[in-house]
């Protein structure tokens, strides 16, 4: 999660590849990030998150989506079968 001022405002999914350069796709939350923000946004996690690789060689490819989000979710244990 990327957040500021104590809010999450997008996910950030990373993908290395074995040709050594990196997929990463932003999800900004809809409202919360303008979109006139995320060019600033992609080249600060370029220069920080991601100095081994850089746009401009060519080495870090973003996809970027503006959505909202659901929830978390995670796997549920059922409870103990009870025999009678």
């Amino acid at each position: 999660m990327i957040r500021r001022d104590e809010s999450d405002i997008a996910a950030l999914d990373i993908h290395y590849l074995d040709n050594g350069t990196v997929q990463a796709t932003l999800i900004a939350f809809q409202g919360l990030l303008e979109e006139s923000d995320i060019s600033e946004l992609l080249m600060h996690i370029d220069e920080v998150l991601l100095p081994e690789v850089s746009l401009d060689d060519k080495k870090l490819v973003f996809s970027v989506v503006i959505g909202r989000a659901l929830g978390s979710f995670e796997a549920v244990q059922d409870p103990p079968v009870q025999e009678s």
